[in-house]
Formats: structure tokens, C-alpha cells, sequence
């Protein structure tokens, strides 16, 4: 027994960081029920069929996939088929990938900076806003974030002893990345790359065909599955949502890769060229938008970078330099960025600002005899203060003077260290860098969120949406409609009713938020209408149609049968045509079209549209639980 709390008691530290993560993370998961539906549709999907779980279709007859690879539906598709699809089920995965990313971030910055550095890390990830919010949410973003960090871990030990394996490795990881979130993965590598090339103990060539063999491990690990789908005839498999001409390498490089930097995004239904999400800069960042999500401790995260680097040593800079060229490539990226962009994007930042704020503070503070060392640690923690405060502020102004007035306190006492013992500043240095953004974590945690723009934070805090109610297939973000910069140009029905003016909000009493209707957010349609959906069902592939992909998702989570989401996420996809619809209703394959209003955009197709039109000509509408209904196995309209 003694032998065994011997063994226990250096890695107590560690052991409480992940249970304090693990319980943050999985408080009250179930209130925020489905959470974003249109991805818990998708894993409902995967756990009835393994054709649809493979290609990440968003019902189980494999009409349309989601608009994203789908590495993070697999594991939450699994899970649904072992335990069942409820809320429970789909994001219980995405906590233990937070707690896996705490664990790997931690045993990253040791091997470079040491315990103290890496238990530091750690906790800043694991009680940054966004990271909380992300890891405790069904989007890609989990996955991403934990396949990146592993990434960099496998990075620093391949540069430790020159290992090609642990650079192939870190290939592998960010490969696996891409098939969570596209070409967003791909941002760490100029950093892990460069950490590499530059300080690998071995000779240039040599790095250089390492170097060359991680590049190949990537493109297997994420290109496998896309050879996959690009070789099944595309009569076989469901249409790449997403995508204008049904292909994974358009959707990877148009619409989720190069247009998100310039805007010029085919068949999106806000932004567009120009800037249309908003202003560019670096600014972006501490913006209200965004800052409440991830710049808590972003300007102490640079001045770390800059102080460490002077006062660290050679393996502080690997570290230093590995996660500042995260932080400065993806931070830039996401500053100057004219496509889409969101504030929960931010999470791939928070496991490199966790590592600088470790790394860059024991380094110094291993120096603080030296006045310089100790006037940048001081004026690190002075900086976090202010910020803090400037971000509590509309949330709580007590806080917020309480973590200033602490902060400038340790910052005194880390410059002036004969005013304070060192064994009352570090506790209180601490308190006032992680309160701020810790209460603001535990707030987030406390607040059930759902629909397709999540936002960290307690409702009302004016730093993102309002999240809405928290039951399954419930209303989403307060700000539904943000970021849309006017550009989507007129609201088109399926079926041409206007009964429904905000997607579905009058089914279930559960506000639907902002402007964009049915676009960003489910409905929860009432009893009447899910017996009608559930009632001779397996006669149909579809026993409904509507237009849009979260439109889909409700009806379809709640009557638990197979959905045709017309359009796609968007309902700007050519998925399927209007001829290919007529025919599935010929073939007596879809039972009703569910009438839904959706934005139309610039550009995409507008078949759904049209298929609204053509169902609407021809086929008698009726009415159940307020929402526009029409039989398509009943005889046309003469």
C-alpha cells in the first residue's frame, strides 16, 4: 500500500488537473440535448447504417453527406450504436477528447519545460471559454484539436532523438486531422515542420527526408478516405454535401478550403467576397465577438513567447517555437480570413496559447533573480489582469475588479520580491490569471447550447449568442443570424407556404433565436407530426423531405426515421435534382415534403427550391401541428 501511494504521489498533480477537467466537461452534459443537430442526425444515421456512418450521410438511406469529412461521426456514431442515440451518447465522446487533449498538451510541455510547465498548460486549456465550450459540443472542432496536440507531441519527440517514426507518426495525426475538419489541420504544419528542420539533432539531408516522409504519411492518413469516395460511382454512395459537382476535393478546396480565405464560396447563403463575415485584422481576436471565447490570456500568451524566448533554454525554445508558429499561423489565418468564419473556430488556439503561457512563465520564472526575467513575469501577469477585467466586465463588474486588483497585487509581488514571500505570490498569481477565464468556463459549462452557432459563456453575457433551450432537437444561439452580413438574398419555401417563418419555431415552444430560421437551427415538431412521419415507414426510404439540412435533422431525430434534407446544410446543393426528386416520388421512395422556409443564396443551385414549387403545383397541402404537409404517394393535383 505505502509502495503504491509512492507511485501515486508524483502524478497526483497531473491526476486532479484531469479529474477537475473531466468534471467540467461532463457536468449537466445532457442539458443541452442534441446540441448541434444537424451532426447528432448524422451519427443517428451512422448507428442504423454502416454505409451512411462511413460516408457520414446525414440520414440512414444515404441521400446527402454532411458538409465535412467524417472522422468525428465515427466515433459518435459508435457510441450512439452501443448505447443508443441520446444526448449522452453523442457528447460524452467529445468530453473525453477534451480531457485527452489536456493530457497530451500537459505531456508535450513537460518533455520541453517540465512538470510545472506542463500541469500550467494544461490548466489553461482546460479552462479556456471556447475549449469548454467545443469539448462539450458535438462539432469537428474536439476531434480537430485533440489530433493536432497529439500531432505536436509526437513532433517534440521525434525532434528529441531525430526519429523519423515519431515524425511519421505526427504525419499520421494530422492527416487524421483533416478527415475531422479539411484543410484547417494543415495549419500547425509550417510550425511543426519548422521545429523539426530546425532542431532535430541529425544532418540536413537527413531531416529533410524525414520531413518528406511525414508529408506522405499525411496525405494517406487523410486521402485514403477520399480516394475512397472519389472511386465508388457516385450512383453507389450519397452526394458530398457541400459540394456543387458531388466531390470531397471540391468540397475540401473550395467551399472549406480556399474559400473560407477569400470569401468566393459557392452555393453559401451569407458573407461572401470581400470581408462579408465581418472586419479582418488582428483585432478580430480580442474582438467582442471572439474575445470572450479565446484572448483571455492571447496578449500574455505573445509577451511569454517574446520574454521565453530570451530567458529559456534550448529545449524551451522548441517549445516556444512549435507553439508560437501554431499560434501566429492559425491566430493569423483566422484574423485576415474572408470566408466563413465563427467564434468557435478560436478552440485551435487554445492548446498553443496554454503552451506558451506554460512554457514562456517557468522559464522566466527559473530567472526571476534577474530584474529583466522578473519585470516580464510581473508584467505578464499584469497584462492577463487587465485583460480579464476588460472581458468580465460586462459580465461581472465585482470579478472583474477583483481579478484586476489581484493581479496587480502578484504583479508587485513577482517584481518586488522582497515585499511578498514567493510561497503567497505564486497562489495569487495564479488566482489571477486563471479566474477570469475559469469563471467564465464554468458559467459556459453551466448553460446548455444547441443549434449550428454555439457561443461560450452564461446567457446574456454579451460576448456571443444567448444559447437557447437545452432540450433535444430545442432552439440554438440568440444570434442565429450573426455574421450573415446581409448577403443572403430572399427567403424561399419549400412548397411555398410561409407557415413556418422561422423554421419551425412554432412546433415545440422552444425559441429558434435569431434570423436565419431553419438554416441554423432545428425544429421540434409536435406529436401530431411525428406519429404522421413514423406511421408506414419502413415502406419508404424517406418517409420525409425538406428542405435543409438542420430542417432535416429535427423532424428526423425526433420521429427516428430517415429525413431528405433537399439542399443540403444550405439547401443550395444540386442534391437531389428536381428530376431526380420527381423521380424518387414516382418510384414511390419519399412519402411527404415537409413545407420549411429557408434563405436562398447568391449562388448554389436552387433545385430545392424548385422542387418546393413543383410539389406545391401539384400535390394538396394539409396542415398538422401548424406545419404544412403534403402526401407525395397521393394523387396529383388536376
Amino acid at each position: 500500500m505505502r509502495s503504491t501511494r509512492a507511485a501515486i504521489r508524483p502524478h497526483l498533480p497531473l491526476l486532479v488537473l484531469l479529474l477537475g477537467t473531466a468534471v467540467l466537461y461532463l457536468y449537466r452534459l445532457g442539458d443541452s440535448g442534441w446540441a448541434n443537430a444537424y451532426y447528432s442526425a448524422a451519427a443517428q444515421a451512422g448507428a442504423t447504417s454502416w454505409k451512411a456512418w462511413f460516408f457520414g450521410s446525414s440520414d440512414a438511406s444515404n441521400a446527402i453527406t454532411v458538409d465535412k469529412t467524417p472522422a468525428s461521426l465515427w466515433f459518435t456514431g459508435l457510441s450512439a450504436r452501443l448505447f443508443g442515440v441520446n444526448a449522452w451518447a453523442v457528447l460524452v465522446p467529445q468530453a473525453l477528447m477534451g480531457v485527452g487533449s489536456v493530457w497530451l498538451l500537459h505531456a508535450t510541455v513537460k518533455r520541453t519545460s517540465g512538470e510545472a510547465a506542463g500541469l500550467l498548460a494544461g490548466a489553461v486549456l482546460a479552462l479556456t471559454p471556447v475549449a469548454v465550450l467545443m469539448f462539450r459540443f458535438n462539432n469537428p472542432d474536439a476531434l480537430l484539436v485533440l489530433t493536432l496536440v497529439a500531432a505536436a507531441y509526437c513532433t517534440v519527440r521525434a525532434t528529441e532523438s531525430a526519429s523519423w517514426r515519431w515524425l511519421a507518426l505526427a504525419g499520421v495525426a494530422v492527416g487524421f486531422g483533416f478527415l475531422a475538419k479539411m484543410l484547417q489541420a494543415f495549419l500547425v504544419l509550417p510550425a511543426l515542420g519548422l521545429v523539426h528542420l530546425l532542431a532535430a539533432p541529425t544532418t540536413w539531408g537527413r531531416k529533410a527526408l524525414h520531413l518528406t516522409g511525414a508529408l506522405g504519411a499525411v496525405v494517406v492518413a487523410g486521402g485514403w478516405w477520399v480516394l475512397a469516395v472519389e472511386l465508388v460511382p457516385a450512383s453507389e454512395r450519397p452526394y458530398i454535401g457541400g459540394s456543387q459537382g458531388n466531390s470531397v476535393l471540391e468540397l475540401a478546396l473550395g467551399y472549406n478550403g480556399l474559400g473560407r480565405l477569400t470569401g468566393d464560396e459557392v452555393g453559401s447563403v451569407g458573407g461572401g467576397a470581400g470581408g462579408g463575415w465581418g472586419g479582418t485584422g488582428w483585432a478580430r481576436l480580442l474582438g467582442s465577438e471572439m474575445g470572450g471565447q479565446i484572448a483571455w490570456l492571447l496578449p500574455t500568451a505573445i509577451v511569454l513567447l517574446i520574454a521565453g524566448w530570451w530567458a529559456g533554454t534550448r529545449r524551451d525554445r522548441i517549445g516556444l517555437g512549435l507553439w508560437g508558429g501554431w499560434l501566429l499561423v492559425t491566430g493569423g489565418v483566422f484574423s485576415f480570413m474572408n470566408g466563413i468564419i465563427h467564434a468557435y473556430y478560436t478552440v485551435a488556439l487554445a492548446p498553443a496559447i496554454g503552451g506558451l503561457v506554460g512554457t514562456g512563465a517557468v522559464a522566466l520564472w527559473r530567472r526571476r533573480e534577474d530584474p529583466v526575467a522578473a519585470a516580464a513575469l510581473s508584467g505578464a501577469v499584469a497584462v492577463t489582469a487587465l485583460q480579464c477585467y476588460l472581458l468580465l466586465l460586462d459580465w461581472s463588474s465585482p470579478l472583474a475588479i477583483a481579478v484586476l486588483v489581484l493581479g496587480l497585487v502578484a504583479a508587485i509581488g513577482l517584481f518586488l520580491p522582497r515585499v511578498a514571500p514567493v510561497v503567497a505570490v505564486v497562489p495569487v498569481a495564479l488566482v489571477a490569471v486563471l479566474l477570469g477565464p475559469g469563471a467564465y468556463s464554468v458559467a459556459t459549462a453551466a448553460t446548455p447550447h444547441s443549434g449550428a452557432i454555439p457561443s461560450a459563456g452564461p446567457a446574456g453575457s454579451g460576448t456571443g449568442g444567448m444559447p437557447g433551450g437545452g432540450g433535444p432537437g430545442g432552439g440554438g444561439q440568440g444570434d442565429g443570424g450573426r455574421g450573415n452580413g446581409g448577403r443572403a438574398t430572399r427567403q424561399g419555401t419549400t412548397g411555398g407556404q410561409d407557415n413556418q417563418g422561422d423554421g419551425g419555431a412554432r412546433q415545440g415552444g422552444t425559441g429558434m433565436g435569431g434570423g436565419m430560421g431553419g438554416l441554423l437551427n432545428a425544429p421540434t415538431p409536435g406529436a401530431g407530426l411525428t406519429a404522421l412521419l413514423q406511421q408506414d415507414a419502413a415502406s419508404y426510404d424517406w418517409p420525409a423531405a425538406v428542405i435543409g439540412s438542420n430542417n432535416a435533422a429535427g423532424y428526423q431525430l425526433a420521429a427516428n426515421v430517415p429525413v431528405m434534407a433537399l439542399g443540403g446544410f444550405n439547401g443550395t446543393d444540386p442534391a437531389p435534382t428536381l428530376e431526380q426528386f420527381q423521380q424518387h416520388v414516382a418510384d414511390g421512395r419519399v412519402h411527404y415534403l415537409i413545407a420549411a422556409q429557408m434563405m436562398q443564396g447568391e449562388s448554389g443551385s436552387d433545385d430545392a427550391h424548385r422542387i418546393g414549387e413543383w410539389v406545391a403545383a401539384n400535390f394538396t397541402a394539409t396542415t398538422v401541428d401548424g406545419t404544412t404537409v403534403y402526401d407525395l404517394t397521393a394523387q396529383a393535383q388536376r
